[in-house]
């Protein structure tokens, strides 16, 4: 092909491209970067709009957390149960889809992390007319969808965690980066491990919450957020907790898409003006 018509098509595959998301026909992918404000540095989420979307309408968000040794794309280009799962449900429900670094590989929600979605929550709300705010992930990302929780149940609408921890106490693996995360190790600063553990707060999940687990699972036990889902439980909250007794570190699609339905579907409505 010469060098001309090389161009040409570029040209025309470009024009389609945008016409297609002019036109509502695929979503509308945005690659944001912002100054993160705790420690001025510079941050990424990104932001993938439905298709057919209209800024005056309102319009619920699913925030996608990633997991240990990853990043903002997991959630978007991943071909795995869990992120699929949680795209199809964002996109059959015309949901705003965010997925944050939030510090990236070795997040783990700790302070800075935590700083930073909250800051994107607020710039989302300064972008769009939003109504519900639902978080999920996998892994260290299905933690720090319940450590956010948490930690701010005023903003969260419902929480969908797969294969994560409850309990940072208790949890063994990753110390390095979760310690650089947290600012010190579990014996150094105890309070700071408690205060992220979703297992020590269960009167903060006014919330939905939908929760998988693998019975094989060795890399993250599945027993602490067991635990809190017995306790959520006792509480009579919403809670859907659904266990697979022979698999291990893994959600499959059919459970992501019913853990996310459920929490969406049980919501109550928030003050978007919080």
């Amino acid at each position: 092909m010469s060098r001309t018509r090389f161009r040409s098509a570029t040209t025309f595959l470009a024009c389609l491209v945008m016409a297609t998301a002019l036109l509502g026909d695929a979503p509308q992918l945005e690659d944001i970067v912002f100054q993160a404000e705790c420690d001025q540095t510079e941050q990424r989420f990104v932001q993938l709009l439905p298709a057919d979307f209209q800024p005056d309408q309102t319009h619920d968000v699913l925030i996608a957390l990633h997991g240990h040794g990853s990043d903002r794309w997991q959630f978007v280009r991943d071909a795995r149960d869990e992120c699929r799962a949680a795209r199809d449900v964002a996109a059959k429900r015309r949901m705003i889809y965010v997925s944050p670094d939030y510090r990236a590989k070795t997040s783990w929600m700790g302070p800075k992390a935590e700083a930073d979605l909250v800051q994107i929550i607020r710039d989302l709300k300064k972008r769009h007319r939003i109504g519900g705010l639902f978080v999920t992930g996998g892994s260290m990302g299905g933690t720090a969808a319940l450590t956010f929780a948490a930690l701010h149940p005023d903003l969260i609408a419902g929480v969908a965690s797969m294969n994560g921890t409850a309990n940072l106490l208790e949890y063994p693996n990753f110390q390095d980066a979760i310690s650089a995360s947290f600012g010190g190790t579990k014996a150094a600063i105890p309070d700071e491990y408690k205060k992220r553990s979703a297992e020590y707060w269960p009167e903060k999940f006014t919330m939905p919450v939908g929760i998988t687990t693998g019975g094989k699972d060795t890399l993250v036990p599945p027993d602490s957020v067991e635990r809190l889902a017995g306790v959520l439980k006792q509480l009579d909250r919403k809670v859907l907790l659904i266990r697979r007794d022979s698999t291990g570190h893994q959600t499959n699609y059919e459970d992501g898409v019913a853990i996310l339905e459920f929490v969406i579907q049980n919501a109550k409505p928030l003050d978007v003006a919080k």
